[in-house]
C-alpha cells in the first residue's frame, strides 16, 4: 500500500499552529494568513485521514495522532532546512551563548553537539554560570543569547523549560529535626537561597548557613559530602544524593523555570532555530517537563 507524500509547507503549518497554540499565532509565524493556516490543516488531516487537532470555541489541542506526528514533523523539517541551507546558504556565523548552571546538566552537552552538527558552519562561543552573572553580561552586550533562570531580574524571554524544586542532601544524611537545618547557600542574590529560606521561616523551622559556595557545582558538591541541605531542580540529584520528603519539615516548593533571551536581537539569525531545537530535545527527553 502506497502511502501519501506529506509536503513541507503543510507541516511546517501544523508545526507552527501546535506550538503556538493558535492559528492567528501560528499564521504570523509562516507568514501566511489565518485562513491559508487553516486551509493547509485541513488539507494534511485529508491526506493522513484523521484529525490532528481538536478544536473548540475556546481551546486546540493535539490529537492522539497528532501528538505523534508532531514529533516526526519536527524532524522533516529539520533535515529540510538543513538541507536546503547547506546548498544554498552555506553562511558562517557566530553565537555568543551563555548557558545557566541551572539547565538541565545531564542533557545539555549532547544538545550543544547536536546542534552544532545541524549548523557546521558556526562557531559557538559558549559561555557558563550563575543566571545573574550571565544575565548582566547579556544587557551588557557580551552575549547575543542566554538561558538562565527565570527570577525577578529576568521576567522577559521564552519559557524553555519547567523543573520542579526539591529538597535534597547526601544518601547517608539523617536529619535531626531537634537542631536547625544545615543550609548549603549560594551567595546573595539567589533565588535557590531565597526560596529556601521563606520556605522553612513559613514553617518556623531554624535554619543557619552550613556551608556558601560560588556555583552549583560546588552546591553539589557539599551536598554530596553531607554538609548540608539545598534546594535544586529534580534533574540536580545524583547517585550519591536523596529527596528529603518530610512535608512538616521540609515544605513543598514552587516549579522553577528557564527561560531563552535573545530572540529579539539582531544577531537572533542562529537563536531562532537554536529555540526550536531546545524545545524539541527537551520534548523528546526522558521525563521532560520542556514548556
Amino acid at each position: 500500500m502506497r502511502h501519501p507524500d506529506l509536503e513541507i509547507d503543510l507541516l511546517r503549518a501544523f508545526v507552527a499552529v501546535a506550538e503556538t497554540g493558535s492559528f492567528t499565532a501560528a499564521a504570523e509565524v509562516v507568514g501566511r494568513s489565518q485562513s491559508a493556516v487553516s486551509q493547509k490543516i485541513l488539507r494534511l488531516e485529508d491526506l493522513l485521514g484523521c484529525r490532528v487537532f481538536e478544536r473548540t470555541s475556546r481551546s486546540l489541542t493535539l490529537t492522539q495522532e497528532g501528538e505523534k506526528l508532531l514529533v516526526s514533523a519536527r524532524r522533516m523539517l529539520e533535515l529540510n532546512d538543513v538541507a536546503v541551507r547547506a546548498l544554498l546558504e552555506p553562511r558562517v556565523g557566530s553565537l555568543r551563548l551563555g548557558v545557566s548552571e541551572d539547565f538541565v546538566p545531564h542533557l545539555l552537552p549532547g544538545m550543544l553537539a547536536r546542534f552544532q552538527r545541524l549548523y557546521p558552519g558556526l562557531h559557538l562561543e559558549l559561555r557558563t554560570g550563575l543566571s545573574c552573572d550571565l544575565l548582566g553580561a547579556y544587557e551588557g552586550g557580551q552575549l547575543d543569547a542566554v538561558v538562565a533562570k527565570k527570577d525577578g531580574t529576568a521576567q522577559r524571554g521564552r519559557v524553555i523549560w519547567r523543573e520542579q524544586l526539591v529538597w535534597m542532601a547526601s544518601k547517608e544524611y539523617r536529619p535531626d529535626f531537634t537542631r536547625p537545618a544545615p543550609l548549603v547557600l549560594l551567595p546573595p542574590p539567589c533565588t535557590y537561597r531565597e526560596v529556601m529560606i521563606h520556605a522553612l521561616d513559613a514553617v518556623r523551622r531554624d535554619w543557619f548557613a552550613a556551608c556558601t559556595a560560588s556555583s552549583l557545582a560546588g552546591i553539589r558538591a557539599a551536598v554530596a559530602g553531607g554538609l548540608g541541605v539545598t534546594v535544586l531542580g529534580r534533574s540536580f540529584i545524583g547517585p550519591d544524593m536523596q529527596a528529603l520528603r518530610a512535608p512538616e519539615h521540609w515544605p513543598a516548593l514552587p516549579m522553577t523555570e528557564i527561560v531563552l533571551l535573545g530572540e529579539e536581537r539582531a544577531e537572533a539569525e542562529f537563536v531562532r532555530p537554536l529555540v526550536a531545537f531546545l524545545t524539541e530535545s527537551l520534548s523528546a527527553a526522558p521525563g521532560s517537563a520542556a514548556a
